[in-house]
């Protein structure tokens, strides 16, 4: 199912071949992220798409096992590539959602599906986890990483409806590269403004209060995973699902 990496234009160019479910999901994410009203929040996320920095893989459905072994290889070589890709590289997974995924899963059930590929596809990682990292989600620096590579995630769901940042009619994960946040941080004045414009349009943008969990990453009081996947609520789970460190001990039975 997994077949590679693609820029939009490539994939304007194709439209009409692809399967129709790719096809689809396609279109609404141009719909979505390049939109003339320019609407959507995040304004790196937009110009990456506008500008073909932006990198989009199909997957199969997410419940399927198969489908993070197929991932894998291809995070992988993202990881190897993004650097070129611009400065505002991020990799948009869109997932094959069959009808029974799309209409009977609550937010809930998303949530633990998101998990529960994060850590089948960790399991495929054939790299260490890297030394910079803590490998303890609740420690403030952790981050997920595929390769050696650490990345900031981000699912939407069909099931989001407040919360329209993170509603997609199909199941998506979007990976982006930590050094992305180099000069998009709170130590910088150009990533200070940046989020404050964000913000700003996710208040106009969604029908949720901008969700308390999300901050700058290294701060002491900041866990990244709780941002990962945000409900339409500001419920969460009370302890991070990603098993890393119990993967790391069963491998070494």
């Amino acid at each position: 199912m997994v077949n590679g990496i693609y820029t939009k234009s490539f994939l304007e160019r194709i439209q009409e071949e692809l399967p129709e479910w790719q096809r689809i999901a396609f279109e609404l994410l141009a719909e979505t992220l390049g939109d003339d009203a320019d609407t959507f929040p995040c304004i790196p996320g937009r110009q990456a798409f506008l500008t073909d920095q932006l990198r989009i893989a199909f997957a199969g459905d997410p419940r399927v096992n198969r489908t993070a072994e197929e991932l894998a290889p291809l995070l992988a070589e993202y990881g190897k590539i993004s650097r070129d890709t611009g400065k505002y590289a991020s990799l948009v997974v869109l997932f094959d959602t069959p009808e029974d995924l799309a209409e009977h899963y609550s937010i809930e059930a998303y949530e633990e599906l998101f998990w529960r590929f994060l850590n089948r596809l960790s399991h495929q990682d054939e790299k260490e986890w890297p030394e910079d990292i803590p490998a303890d989600p609740e420690h403030y620096k952790w981050e997920f990483c595929f390769d050696g590579e650490p990345y900031f995630l981000l699912c939407a769901t069909p099931a989001h409806e407040a919360r329209k940042s993170r509603s997609f009619p199909f199941f998506m994960i979007t990976f982006q590269p930590r050094w992305v946040f180099e000069d998009l941080n709170g130590s910088t004045a150009f990533g200070r403004n940046m989020s404050r414009l964000i913000r700003s349009r996710l208040e106009a943008y969604d029908q949720a209060p901008i969700h308390p969990q999300l901050g700058w990453y290294g701060g002491k009081n900041n866990r990244e995973w709780k941002q990962y996947f945000l409900r339409d609520d500001e419920k969460q789970v009370s302890k991070c699902p990603f098993s890393y460190l119990k993967n790391m001990f069963n491998r070494m039975k």
